[in-house]
């Protein structure tokens, strides 16, 4: 199992990175997802809890729940588990290495790929069906690697009506600075480094790659032009990285 001082090496990833930490024998399950241990290590209930308390159709019996790049932590199989419970379907889209090391079950189905593609032509019959859509810590590559507004479209063209989207955990570097402007942020940066010494902020510079406000906003603007209620809601602030990253949760009226 790696330690938590290479973190450098979960930076930039892409999905052909993600199918090869999959396959990994030493890394732990929060590192073929890519996260250090300590960022995730006894946190995946209150991540879990807070999904569940913003997306009000897990709680319902009998619905159809999609997530998009579950990877193979404990959250995808509590997502299981709750749709079991619930007598609800799950689909679950993700690269075939990631897939293998998720349960099997007869709610269950799995579609091996990238998204949208990996579901081809069902993904005509699942139009208007999915009830739930979950992409938690997905966005910032498909931002970076794929189509984003491709990406947003079609899982809006999914969703029935009362459907709720949650794109969650998304890194906003804009509110990163915010935070590392901040006296709060000040104190939290010498905590983390031991050392007496301010984190460097740098506003108004060229960032590629980055998600930022005006990304987020703009997926906003875009899924409340096309007839869908959004918000961009803040994290519990227990969890691990809710001072650098917020959630977007989508509602079809």
């Amino acid at each position: 199992m790696s330690t938590d001082n290479s973190h450098s090496k979960f930076a930039n990833l892409s999905f052909d990175d993600f199918r090869k930490l999959a396959s990994d024998p030493t890394l732990s399950r929060h590192e073929k997802v890519g996260f250090p241990d300590s960022y995730r290590q006894g946190k995946e209930g209150e991540i879990f809890r807070d999904m569940c308390g913003k997306i009000s159709n897990l709680s319902l019996p009998g619905k159809n729940v999609m997530e998009i790049g579950p990877g193979c932590s404990e959250l995808p199989v509590m997502l299981a588990k709750r749709c079991e419970t619930n007598a609800s379907r799950l689909i679950f889209v993700d690269s075939e290495e990631m897939l293998e090391l998720l349960p099997l079950a007869g709610h269950i189905t799995r579609y091996a790929g990238t998204f949208p593609s990996a579901l081809g032509e069902d993904i005509e019959e699942w139009a208007g069906k999915i009830d739930v859509i979950i992409a938690y810590s997905v966005v910032q590559y498909v931002f970076t690697e794929g189509n984003l507004w491709g990406f947003v479209d079609r899982c809006l063209s999914l969703l029935s009506d009362g459907g709720e989207i949650m794109f969650g955990d998304v890194p906003n570097i804009t509110m990163r600075k915010r935070f590392f402007s901040s006296a709060a942020g000040k104190v939290s940066h010498r905590q983390y480094t031991g050392r007496d010494e301010k984190p460097e902020v740098l506003f108004n510079q060229l960032e590629p790659g980055q998600m930022d406000d005006s990304v987020v906003l703009a997926i906003l603007a875009r899924v409340r032009a096309q007839g869908f209620h959004a918000w961009v809601v803040p994290q519990l602030a227990t969890l691990p990285m809710a001072n650098r990253r917020e959630d977007i949760l989508i509602v079809k009226p």
